[in-house]
């Protein structure tokens, strides 16, 4: 059975990333799809508030 790999959202420097999703209506279809983002943790309330 194969391992899982877990990947952190981490670097050396000291600022976090988190991943944002999104649920966004396409302008075609109607259909609503998920937009992923990994932003710092500072811009995250930002990309939510669009």
């Amino acid at each position: 059975m194969a391992k899982k790999a877990v990947a952190t959202l981490q670097t050396g420097n000291k600022e976090k990333f988190v991943k944002v999703v999104r649920m966004v209506k396409s302008p075609k279809t109607g259909a609503y799809m998920f937009a992923e983002e990994i932003l710092p943790q500072t811009k995250a309330d930002e990309a939510l508030k669009k």
